[in-house]
């Protein structure tokens, strides 16, 4: 969590490459996963992807049926059977709390949801290849009060079964779903603690700063 322009989401993007794709971005230091750097030569980003999925602020379903949205990371990466698939698709929009919404007309187009559906969608997209991680930047901030929350319910649900890393600049919603919050400020990583802790008793002036709205 943090301010505006304070450098969350550029870490987010660090932990699956997606930076890779900006010209300008460098890095200082190493990330691993499972033990193995993500930087070092040789490095599949194909591989890393699969195991790291992304949400990203806003909805961003492909152009194409709600069925397709939710097969097409599967097929790219080799299940070809029909029956298969389609179990992918009702397990994946049943933990995403979409499947009854949406399971008499999976052949529509995925941009006839609503905003709020689209992104659950979205998250059952991620969900279809069954990362154990899954980075998460902003995923309510372009959706409206009753969206959110249903997200946010969403994913305290996932968490039980999923690695979530969550950028958020609303103190309440992390307090609400994190178990272990980060505070970045200027691009700087201020705190780093418990969720509970760092609510009751903060280390650094600017945390409290931070959550009592003096910044930010």
């Amino acid at each position: 969590m943090g301010p505006s322009g304070c450098g969350k989401s550029t870490l987010l993007r660090t932990l699956n490459r997606l930076n890779d794709l900006v010209p300008t971005f460098r890095k200082e230091g190493d990330v691993y996963f499972r033990g193995k750097s993500i930087f070092r030569p040789g490095y599949s980003v194909y591989e890393l992807r699969k195991h790291i999925g992304m949400v990203f602020q806003r909805p961003n379903p492909f152009p194409m049926s709600i069925h397709d949205n939710i097969t097409y990371g599967p097929k790219l990466h080799g299940t070809k059977d029909e029956e298969a698939l389609d179990e992918i698709v009702e397990k994946t929009l049943r933990k995403a709390a979409l499947w009854d919404e949406v399971k008499d007309d999976l052949d529509m187009p995925a941009t006839n949801l609503s905003g709020g559906q689209q992104q659950r969608l979205c998250i059952a997209r991620a969900l279809s290849i069954n990362p154990p991680v899954l980075l998460m930047d902003e995923p309510v901030s372009a959706l409206d009060p009753i969206s959110a929350a249903k997200i946010e319910e969403l994913i305290v649900e996932l968490k039980k079964d999923y690695t979530i890393i969550l950028v958020t600049h609303n103190v309440q919603q992390a307090l609400r779903v994190s178990d272990q919050a980060a505070f970045l400020y200027l691009g700087e990583l201020v705190e780093f603690d418990r969720t509970k802790r760092i609510a009751e008793a903060p280390s650094d002036e600017r945390t409290e700063a931070f959550l009592t709205g003096r910044i930010g």
